[in-house]
């Protein structure tokens, strides 16, 4: 099962590197292969996430996500996005923005691809980040029947029966944010995360309802189809969308080539993001390793913070993939552990 479900990770990515040597030769090559490993170490929290959202999809949705999903993964995040945002700050045509990112120039000039995508790294920041801690903070505060943090989770879910707790917190981070900026960054700033509470909020809400809804009908056991489905999948897309904001944002200090960035983190690191998702669904792997999905959100929530912090201090990418690597693997630990500890108490028992 393994090399059938990661085979055409593979493939593409040969692929993407071959196309890399074409166009720029072995330091485009090798750029391009430091991309997709960056990519994959610092989204594997992405790959588990959704797998949690994955599993409740219908097999129609699950082919959609996979399908149409990597290519918004690869050319709108991973091409698109960054395009749009140095358009939008530099007020100018996509075209004029693309003709821009091929010329070659130090990303610390003044006026070039690399200086302007920087420049507006503040509001992606406190969009991203506020999605994110909105994300982290509703499943914190959420009761649940596991806990893997006890002395951390426990509490929380008692601050949950606060009406919009989540949200308050988040408002709060951002406030507080927003005045460790500069005073002609604020209200972008301020805006921007407003935004991604506000949209984090609407698209959980209309899930969350129609999920409900398809779950009533009973008719597909439990998985969202139809409206439910779409519904999920958008939320999936922004999620995945929102969690790569880190790689697309630390891709800039290495390289500001679009081409080459597009092609490492797109087509080698959103596949195999993609190809772990697909692992984990059909391996149950969420089932048997009970603390991974806490993991996945803890490293969701220490991202959101990181995101808010680096519009005020830069904040080093390897600090940023390293936290999340320590949460999957410390959830991943205790899950073995408790399996183990469960087993023991049944082998006991008999």
């Amino acid at each position: 099962m393994l090399m059938k479900t990661f085979r055409w990770s593979f493939i593409i990515s040969a692929l993407a590197l071959v196309l890399a040597f074409i166009y720029g030769g072995w330091p485009a090559f090798l750029i391009c292969l430091v991309l997709g490993i960056l990519e994959v170490s610092i989204s594997f929290d992405n790959a588990v996430l959704n797998a949690t959202i994955l599993r409740k999809m219908s097999p129609f949705w699950q082919k959609m996500f996979l399908t149409i999903g990597i290519l918004i993964a690869v050319f709108g995040m991973r091409l698109v996005f960054p395009l749009l945002i140095v358009a939008l700050a530099a007020n100018i045509g996509l075209i004029e923005t693309l003709q821009l990112a091929l010329q070659k120039g130090d990303p610390h000039t003044p006026g070039t691809y690399g200086y302007i995508f920087a420049s507006a790294h503040p509001v992606v920041a406190a969009f991203g980040g506020t999605f994110l801690l909105m994300l982290f903070l509703h499943f914190l505060t959420e009761k649940r029947e596991v806990l893997w943090l006890r002395w951390i989770e426990k509490p929380a879910a008692i601050i949950g029966r606060i009406p919009f707790a989540p949200a308050l917190l988040t408002i709060g981070s951002l406030l507080i944010t927003t005045a460790l900026v500069p005073t002609e960054e604020q209200q972008r700033v301020l805006i921007a995360g407003l935004i991604g509470v506000v949209l984090y909020f609407v698209i959980h809400t209309l899930g969350e309802s129609l999920k409900k809804y398809s779950e009533n009908k009973a008719a597909h056991m439990a998985l969202a189809t139809g409206k439910a489905g779409f519904v999920l999948f958008m939320y999936l897309e922004i999620l995945d969308a929102t969690l790569s904001f880190d790689g697309a944002i630390g891709a800039f200090a290495i390289t500001p080539d679009p081409i080459i960035i597009a092609l490492g983190l797109g087509l080698i690191g959103a596949m195999f993001v993609r190809s772990l998702t697909v692992y984990m669904v059909k391996r149950n792997t969420l089932e048997s390793l009970v603390y991974l999905e806490h993991g996945a959100h803890w490293a969701i929530g220490a991202l959101a913070i990181i995101l808010l912090t680096s519009i005020a201090q830069p904040v080093s990418e390897f600090i940023t993939g390293g936290v999340g690597v320590a949460f999957i693997a410390a959830a991943f630990v205790s899950s073995l552990r408790k399996n183990a500890a469960d087993h023991k108490k049944q082998a006991t028992k008999k």
